[in-house]
């Protein structure tokens, strides 16, 4: 008896584990696919924009929480570029969460896209660091979109992360301020088959890219091979 409880003990906990893993591989997938799509909108992210940015943070449909709440959460993957200074090709994702509260308003009852561009090396570590609450840890603003839009106005150049959001086919900025972002350490689990933090994930040596994330890192490798910032100090 004692044996079948055990052997129907680790059953669970392997149908569990891969549960997990599986969901958490699909909303990687996921986020390449919410990726491919901005990229071909023809009001999205400028390029000039998605040049200078280190990271790129993608968080397919966040939700908001209870009527009266006002709260949104969502999951999502963090691909940074490798090498010194983020100057290299784009690396292996990072499982991350996004939690706040004034922004489930304007979001509306409808699952909403989010991407967030980290354009600099102090926004960077200051996400791999620990939990950052957008525009109090790490200053944050409303992207702009569009072809004809200029990257280089005071707001954009001293923000540390540009926030987009994707509703019902619209594409726009976004103000995220309040928000918290942090490492989903269970999903990098699921996602890896191991205990390995965010930090490790992106400044590590030798990090494979799984075959879930090979969409999204693909999609920005293509979209921006190189980081063309100036390295402008913040």
């Amino acid at each position: 008896m004692i044996h079948k409880l055990t052997l129907g003990v680790c059953i669970l906990l392997v149908t569990t584990g891969l549960y997990a893993a599986n969901k958490e591989q699909k909303r990687l997938e996921n986020s390449g696919v919410v990726m491919e799509e901005i990229m071909n909108t023809p009001e999205n992210i400028p390029q000039e924009v998605l040049e200078k940015a280190e990271c790129v943070i993608v968080f397919p449909s966040v939700l908001k929480g209870a009527i009266g709440i006002g709260g949104s959460y969502g999951r999502g993957a963090m691909v940074c570029r490798r090498g010194a200074g983020f100057r290299g090709p784009w690396g292996a994702p990072a499982m991350f969460a996004l939690e706040g509260g004034s922004f489930g308003f304007q979001l509306g009852g409808q699952a909403t896209d989010l991407v967030l561009l980290v354009m600099n090396d102090h926004g960077a570590a200051s996400i791999l660091n620990s939990k950052v609450k957008l525009g109090a840890d790490a200053s944050a603003a409303a992207g702009p979109k569009g072809r004809d839009a200029s990257a280089d106005t005071d707001a954009y150049l001293r923000a540390e992360i540009l926030s987009y959001s994707r509703s019902r086919g619209l594409f726009a900025g976004i103000s995220l301020e309040g928000s918290t972002l942090r490492s989903d350490d269970d999903a990098n689990r699921a996602v890896y088959g191991r205990k390995i933090t965010a930090r490790d994930i992106i400044m590590g040596e030798g990090v494979a890219i799984p075959a879930s994330g090979h969409h999204l890192v693909g999609i920005l490798q293509k979209s921006s091979p190189r980081d063309e910032s100036a390295k402008e100090s913040h």
